[in-house]
């Protein structure tokens, strides 16, 4: 269960914790890679990886900062070949008790972002195994009254090394607000 929060800006939102949400920029990528780094879950991507993704997608990412800090992020895109599909690529944020499900709200405030933009869709892929994001996925979905599909999008065996199958959670259409 996540704690409402203000309605989502494109930049400069305050959560109740003092978490300021705001666009990313070239130079957030070490933090942003250091934080990668330690998320298991997230396959590695060099730095800079993140700083080119912040210079040329910053305005469908974002960060959250606490004094000043990268405590999450979100890397998200708008579908080239369907522009009403936001694709969220990675999310992950520091694990700390006084910041109960950060990294869940970072990612309903960049989604709700896209969706304030004309987005109907919001897709992510989740390798099996990661309840963690498929609960984050459900309750996101069930709270704007929206399905979500499944379906294989890579199978593990297209993968060099030990890698899960690849699953593509769709969410949406999302009903007319």
């Amino acid at each position: 269960m996540t704690t409402a929060l203000p309605t989502p800006g494109p930049s400069g939102r305050t959560t109740q914790w003092g978490v300021q949400y705001r666009t990313p920029r070239p130079a957030d990528a070490p933090a942003v890679w250091r934080l990668a780094e330690r998320t298991a879950a997230l396959d590695p991507n060099g730095p800079h990886h993140y700083a080119l993704w912040f210079r040329d997608f910053a305005d469908t990412s974002l960060v959250a900062t606490l004094d000043e800090e990268v405590v999450g992020f979100v890397t998200g895109y708008r579908r080239p070949e369907a522009p009403d599909t936001y694709f969220v690529w990675q999310y992950a944020a520091v694990a700390r008790f006084a910041l109960p499900f950060l990294d869940a709200e970072l990612f309903e405030a960049a989604a709700d972002r896209e969706r304030a933009r004309g987005a109907r869709y919001v897709e992510t892929t989740a390798g099996t195994g990661s309840q963690g994001l498929v609960t984050v996925l459900e309750q996101y979905a069930r709270g704007r009254s929206a399905p979500v599909r499944t379906a294989l999008l890579f199978p593990a065996e297209r993968f060099p090394a030990a890698h899960a199958d690849e699953v593509l959670y769709r969410i949406g259409p999302f009903p007319a607000s």
